[in-house]
């Protein structure tokens, strides 16, 4: 009895740790077609908007309110091709003119599923690279997601949205876009008076790291209760 309750307590455990894992830390809000201002922005390297690393990015920000481990990221894209890969990055320190440090960056496998929703004639998709592990420390960061086929003759537009089931922590209208071949860094509400980007429909899949002190008190206590029930079977 008191091996499946210890079976128990432990299934608990990892059930509750990989519910936590698999919701967004942080998440932009859902696009929705809809609003009169509803509308995106070009996030691709294809072979009509191509570049090194890519030809057109989107950066969102967002708080890591304690120190995290990065696991995946996200962009909810209006596009009319199928990726090849995602490249990702992470900055901090972005500015109008100024890419700040880059903190990671990487590309692989990337998700393309239909979110549903479309605009205009395009289907938006939402493009996950996942898979990482990424240390981020208490700090404001910028991120960007974007999908790579070099050979297709397509278009992708990373949708913006007013904070319709946001998640997290960040600051309007300090979203930028980016071009090898220009503008560099520029805020997105600057590229035109008839589009409003206060945020990207994007996401960040996070977990709080712990401390060590942390982490050890923890399998101090799992330790304990092993102990405990081990010496009531005895």
């Amino acid at each position: 009895m008191r091996r499946l309750a210890l079976l128990c307590l432990l299934a608990l455990l990892c059930f509750s740790l990989a519910a936590y894992a698999a919701n967004p830390y942080f998440y932009g809000g859902q696009f929705d077609p809809t609003n009169q201002y509803a509308n995106g922005l070009a996030n691709e390297n294809t072979a009509i908007i191509g570049g090194d690393p890519y030809g057109a990015a989107t950066y969102q920000n967002f708080y890591a309110e304690s120190p995290i481990m990065v696991t995946g990221l996200f962009t909810n894209n209006l596009s009319d091709f199928t990726p090849a890969s995602g490249y990702w990055e992470i900055r901090s320190g972005v500015s109008e003119d100024n890419g700040g440090t880059l903190v990671a960056s990487g590309s692989g496998t990337v998700t393309n599923t239909p979110t549903g929703r479309s605009f205009r004639g395009d289907k938006e998709y939402t493009n996950i690279v996942s898979g990482l592990s990424v240390s981020l420390a208490t700090d404001q960061y910028w991120f960007a997601v974007v999908p790579v086929c070099t050979t297709c003759k397509g278009e992708a537009f990373n949708t913006n949205t007013f904070g319709l089931f946001s998640i997290g922590k960040s600051d309007l209208n300090k979203e930028y876009f980016n071009s090898p071949s220009g503008p560099h860094f520029t805020n997105a509400n600057n590229l035109t008076p008839l589009m409003e980007f206060p945020t990207f429909s994007s996401g960040v899949y996070a977990y709080e790291n712990p401390e060590p002190g942390s982490l050890l008190l923890m399998g101090t206590g799992v330790a304990g209760v092993i102990g405990a029930l081990r010496r009531k079977l005895i």
